[in-house]
Formats: structure tokens, sequence, C-alpha cells
């Protein structure tokens, strides 16, 4: 469940705010006039969130993608295709030879 509580509630409920935080492992949103203001989270929860973050950024930044579950599927169903032409690691390294011999 979303928790949602007045930015005031983290001055005069700190110890309830804590525990939801700490262990329920929830994060506690805070509104300010209403409006959303910030989020508090356990350290553990934000630093797992920026390694999830990290890994996703390095992945799109070393394969253009974030989902690469999805780009796995994606290259097996082209592998699978008839139509699909594949090569050989012989065929390949032909391939790279000529080209870097530049015929």
């Amino acid at each position: 469940m979303i928790n949602i509580r007045p930015v005031s509630d983290l001055r005069n409920k700190y110890p309830e705010i804590e525990d939801l935080v700490l262990k329920e492992d929830e994060a506690v949103y805070l509104t300010k006039n209403g409006y959303g203001s910030m989020v508090v989270l356990s350290l553990e929860k934000y630093a797992e969130m920026l390694k999830v973050l990290d890994k996703e950024k390095a992945l799109e930044a070393r394969f253009g993608v974030i989902d690469i579950d999805k780009a796995l599927e994606e290259a097996e169903e082209e592998a699978n295709n008839p139509n699909t032409k594949c090569y050989s690691h012989e065929e390949m390294k032909q391939m790279a030879r000529r080209i870097i011999d530049g015929k």
C-alpha cells in the first residue's frame, strides 16, 4: 500500500515513519499543501534503486537497450527465421580478414 503523509508527519511522527521505512521496507511519500514534495526511503532501498539504474544505464550504453531479455528474445526469433542468413565461425573470420585487408 502506498503511504502518503503530510510533510509535518516527518517532524511530528518521525518514529512512525521510521518504522514504515526501515521495518516495513516501504517508501513514504510526503506532501506539502496537498502536493507531492518528496519520498523517504531506507538507505538500503535507495542503494538498490541506484544499482538497478546503473545496470540499466550500462546496458543501454553497451547494447542500446535496457530490457536485455527482450533484446535476446528478438535475436532468437531472428535466428530462428528461415530467411535469416547465418554464418559459421570460419566464414566470419574470412569476411573479417577480407575487410581488414581491404578486399
